[in-house]
This record gives C-alpha cells, structure tokens and sequence, in this order.
C-alpha cells in the first residue's frame, strides 16, 4: 500500500471511530491520545478498524510506533 491509500484508509478510519475530529487537525504531527483526544477505547477501536479496512494488524507492542498520525501511516503503508 502506498502512502497516499495508506493517509486516505487512516483518515477514514479515525472519521469512523471519532466523528468529532475535523479533518484539519489530522496534521502529521498530531498526537492520536493527546491532540485527538481519543481515549484507550477509541485507540484500540481505531486499530481494530485499520484491521478490518487494510488486513494491517497493529499488535500492541507497535502501539508506540502509531502514536501520531504520520506513524500510523507510515506503519499502514510499510505493513499493508
């Protein structure tokens, strides 16, 4: 998977799990917990969505590697 499918699948996939997230604050350097404002739940909800949407599983111990938003694409498009 390319980068560009990569940032569309994971922008799709936060849009589903955080509605309230406008796209403008899925800048690269944005903090998924932090800036986003997505708690454990929403986080573990988000990874089992960018499972099912792109067959890339995050296992937990690559959870810090997708703590921003360009991590979690950088990580979608290297596993996808």
């Amino acid at each position: 998977m390319n980068e560009q499918d990569a940032r569309q699948a994971v922008e799709a996939a936060i849009g589903k799990v955080a509605p309230d997230v406008e796209p403008e604050d899925l800048e690269d350097g944005a903090r998924l917990r932090q800036d986003l404002e997505l708690d454990s739940l929403d986080f573990l909800r988000l990874v089992e969505v960018i499972a099912e949407g792109t067959g890339v599983d995050i296992p937990e111990a690559d959870y810090p590697a997708v703590a921003t938003v360009a991590g979690l694409v950088t990580y979608v498009a290297g596993h996808g």
